[in-house]
C-alpha cells in the first residue's frame, strides 16, 4: 500500500549510503542519515509506547538543535501531529495554545520545565519531556532504551501532520492544519521550481518553529538528500565562514542586511553558492539592488502562510527574478486579485488576494465558522493580504488587508506610500499605518529610521511626500526612531505601532 506519510516521503529521499553526513553543526558535530534514520525511529517508538490517541498533538517548545529536528521527524513518522511553538511565548500565551490544542505530549527545555508542567498537568496533558540544546532532556533519555528500528506509520494525504499557530496579531491566534498532503506536495514544487540537485548544500540559520525553517528549508534539504549546515542561530560571521561550502542560503530580509555589514561578503565569498532565497518579510529593493551588486547573485523572493507553505515565487531559471515582487504563482497554485465586490481585477489593480491548490490547508484547529469564513463558495481561501498582478503576470504583495487605512472615504495602501519614502535620501526603513482620526474617521502616520550618521527631520518627508503623492495619501504626522518593534521572522509589528500612537488625534 502506498503510504502518504510525509516522513516516508522524505526517507525515500535518503542517499544509498546512509554514513554520508545529513548535518553538520556550527561547532562540528556530524549527524549522519543513519543517525537520523535510528534517531528518529527511537522517539517514534517511545511515543508509541506511549499509548496516545490517534490525530494526538505533540506540542514543543525547545531551544533549535539537531535532536529538536529529529523529534519533529519522529513525530511524522510515529503518525502523530507535530505543535511546534514560538520560543519567545511567554505563560499566558503557552496556556492558550495547550488549553486550545489539548496535546498529549508536551516537549520544553529543563530551564522552563516548572511552569510549563503544571499549564501542561492541569490541561490534562499526560507527558511532558524535556529537551535542551545541548543533547540533553528527558526526551532523550527515555527514547535512548528504545529500539532504533521502526515501520512508518500508514498516513493518507488529508490526514493531518503539523498545526501552525498564527502569529496572531490581531484577536486569537488560529491553528492552521496542515495534511501531509499538503507539506508533501509543497515539498515537491518546490524541489523542481528551485532545481534542487545532487550535491547541494543548504545553510540553515532560521528558527524552526515557523514555516519558513521548519517546511521549507528542512523538507527542501530533505526531499533532495542534501546536506544541511546547521546552525543554532543567525550569526552573519559564521555564514561568511561556511557560504564557499554551501549552495544555497534562505533567510528572512533582516538577516541578508546583517550579512551586507560584513565587509567580507563579496563574490569570492559566495562563489559556490547558487540560490540565496528570502521571504516572511518584504525585501527593501535597496538590499535586493545592493544584494546584486556585492555578491553577482540576484535574492529569489517568494511568499507563502502559515496556511498554505509556499504560494508563488520569482522564477529560478527561464526569466528575470524582480525586486519587490514575489513571483508567479507556484505550479499547481491559482491565485486570483479580487474586489471588494468579489470580480476578479485586471491586471495592475490593486486587491484582495485568494488562493486555492493542493498546498492550501484544511482549516483552522476547532473554529469551523472561522474555516467557513476564510473560503470563498468556489474554494479560494482568503489570504488577508492585498496586492496586485501587472501585465507580465508578476504579483507584489502591498499589505495585510488590516493594514489598510481608510481616509475619508479612500483607500490609502501604507506599502506605496512606504516606498516612497525609502527612496528618501537618509532614510533606512519606514512603516505607515493608520490611526483613529474625528474627521476621516483614520488617517496614517509614518514611522521612520534613519540611516547611521543620516539626519531626517519628520517635516520634511511630509513635505517632500505632497510633492510626489495625492493629497489623501499623506500622512499626518512623521516620527523619526531608532527602530521598529519586530517579530521574530522580522516582520515589522504594526498593531504594536498603532496601539503606540492610537491617540494622536482623540
Amino acid at each position: 500500500m502506498n503510504n502518504s506519510n510525509l516522513f516516508a516521503v522524505l526517507r525515500a529521499a535518503f542517499p544509498a549510503n546512509l554514513d554520508e553526513t545529513a548535518v553538520e553543526t556550527e561547532n562540528g558535530l556530524l549527524y549522519s542519515w543513519r543517525d537520523l534514520e535510528h534517531g528518529t525511529a527511537m522517539v517514534a517508538n517511545l511515543l508509541a509506547s506511549l499509548n496516545l490517541p490517534d490525530g494526538a498533538r505533540i506540542a514543543v517548545q525547545v531551544e533549535k538543535s539537531v535532536e529538536a529536528l529529529v523529534l519533529y521527524l519522529a513525530t511524522l513518522r510515529a503518525g502523530y501531529v507535530f505543535l511546534p511553538l514560538n520560543t519567545a511565548y511567554q505563560s499566558a500565551e503557552i496556556e492558550y495554545f495547550i488549553g486550545n490544542a489539548e496535546p498529549s505530549v508536551v516537549v520544553c527545555g529543563s530551564a522552563n520545565f516548572g511552569w510549563i508542567s503544571k499549564i501542561a498537568f492541569k490541561a490534562g496533558t499526560q507527558h511532558v519531556f524535556t529537551l535542551n540544546d545541548d543533547r540533553t532532556g528527558s526526551l532523550l533519555d527515555r527514547s535512548g532504551h528504545c529500539s532504533d528500528q521502526h515501520e512508518i506509520a500508514l498516513r493518507q494525504p488529508d490526514d493531518m501532520a503539523a498545526i501552525l499557530y498564527t502569529s496572531g496579531t490581531t484577536g486569537r491566534s488560529k491553528g492552521a492544519m496542515l495534511s501531509h498532503g499538503n507539506l508533501t506536495e509543497n515539498a515537491r514544487v518546490l524541489k523542481d521550481y528551485w532545481a534542487w540537485a545532487e550535491g547541494d548544500v543548504l545553510i540553515h540559520a532560521l528558527p524552526i518553529f515557523h514555516v519558513h525553517g521548519l517546511f521549507v528549508g528542512i523538507h527542501g534539504a530533505l526531499i533532495n538528500g542534501s546536506k544541511m549546515i546547521w546552525l543554532a542561530r543567525f550569526d552573519a560571521k559564521k555564514v561568511l565562514e561556511k557560504l564557499p561550502q554551501a549552495t544555497v542560503f534562505m533567510g528572512v530580509p533582516t538577516l541578508y542586511v546583517r550579512l551586507l555589514a560584513e565587509p567580507g561578503l563579496n563574490r569570492e565569498a559566495c562563489r559556490n553558492m547558487r540560490l540565496f532565497i528570502a521571504g516572511s518579510a518584504p525585501l527593501l529593493i535597496e538590499t535586493f539592488r545592493e544584494w546584486h551588486q556585492r555578491t553577482g547573485h540576484t535574492i529569489l523572493e517568494r511568499y507563502g502562510m502559515s496556511e498554505t507553505a509556499m504560494l508563488t515565487s520569482n522564477p529560478y531559471q527561464g526569466g528575470e527574478r524582480r525586486g519587490g515582487t514575489v513571483g508567479f504563482a507556484l505550479p499547481g497554485v491559482s491565485l486570483r486579485v479580487q474586489g471588494d465586490d468579489g470580480q476578479t481585477l485586471p491586471p495592475g489593480e490593486i486587491g484582495n488576494i485568494e488562493v486555492r491548490g493542493p498546498n492550501v490547508f484544511q482549516g483552522y484547529w476547532r473554529m469551523p465558522e472561522k474555516t467557513a469564513e476564510e473560503f470563498t463558495a468556489d474554494g479560494y481561501f482568503k489570504t488577508g493580504d492585498v496586492g496586485k498582478i501587472d501585465l507580465d503576470g508578476y504579483i507584489t504583495i502591498v499589505g495585510r488587508s488590516k493594514d489598510l487605512i481608510i481616509s475619508g472615504g479612500y483607500n490609502v495602501y501604507p506599502a506605496e506610500i512606504e516606498s516612497t519614502i525609502n527612496d528618501m535620501p537618509g532614510v533606512l526603513e519606514s512603516a505607515v499605518i493608520g490611526v483613529p482620526h474625528p474627521d476621516f474617521g483614520e488617517v496614517g502616520v509614518a514611522v521612520v529610521i534613519a540611516r547611521p550618521g543620516a539626519h531626517l527631520d519628520g517635516a520634511q518627508i511630509v513635505a517632500e511626500l505632497k510633492a510626489k503623492l495625492a493629497n489623501f495619501k499623506i500622512p499626518k504626522q512623521c516620527y523619526v526612531v531608532d527602530e521598529l518593534p519586530r517579530n521574530t521572522m522580522g516582520k515589522v509589528q504594526k498593531n504594536l505601532l498603532r496601539e503606540q500612537y492610537k491617540s494622536l488625534f482623540a
